[in-house]
C-alpha cells in the first residue's frame, strides 16, 4: 500500500475508533455525572465503554462478513487496542486537566467543549499510531483487507 493510501486508511481507521470512543466517553460521562460519581469513577466508566463500543463497531461488520465471533473479536482486539488506548489516554488526561469539566456535567458548554477538544486532539495523536500499524500490515490493515 502506498504512502498516501496508508494515510487515508489510517484516517478512516482512526475516525472509526473515534466513533466508538466518543459513544463510550459520552455515555460514560453522562452516566457518571447523573449518578454524581467522582471524576475518577466517571473517567473509568467512559474508558470502559469506549473500549466496548470501539471493539463492537469493528466486530459487527466482521460478523456480517461471515467471520466467527471468536475470530472477529480477536481481529477487533488486534486492530483497535492501540488506537483506542492512545485516544483514551490523551482525551482522558485533557478532560481531567480542564478544571471542572467533568463536574460541570452534560448540561454545560464547558463539559461539551472540553470533550470535543479532547476527542479532536486524541484523534490527531492516534492517526500516526494507526498509520504506523497499517504500514507494517497490522492493526486496521488486516480488517481493511477483509472488508475489501
Amino acid at each position: 500500500m502506498e504512502s498516501e493510501s496508508q494515510t487515508k486508511v489510517a484516517i478512516a481507521a482512526t475516525l472509526h475508533c473515534l466513533t466508538g470512543c466518543a459513544i463510550g466517553e459520552i455515555l460514560g460521562t453522562v452516566i457518571g455525572s447523573a449518578l454524581n460519581w467522582s471524576n475518577g469513577a466517571t473517567a473509568m466508566l467512559g474508558i470502559l465503554l469506549a473500549f466496548i463500543f470501539g471493539y463492537g463497531l469493528t466486530t459487527r461488520p466482521l460478523l456480517k462478513h461471515g467471520i466467527g465471533l471468536r475470530q472477529a473479536l480477536g481481529l477487533a482486539l488486534a486492530a483497535d487496542t492501540l488506537s483506542i488506548l492512545t485516544m483514551e489516554i490523551v482525551d482522558t488526561l485533557i478532560i481531567l486537566l480542564v478544571p471542572g469539566a467533568l463536574a460541570a456535567g452534560p448540561t454545560t458548554g464547558l463539559f461539551w467543549a472540553s470533550l470535543a477538544v479532547a476527542l479532536f486532539i486524541a484523534f490527531w495523536v492516534a492517526v500516526p499510531v494507526n498509520r504506523h500499524l497499517i504500514a507494517r500490515g497490522k492493526g486496521h490493515a488486516v480488517v481493511h483487507s477483509i472488508h475489501n
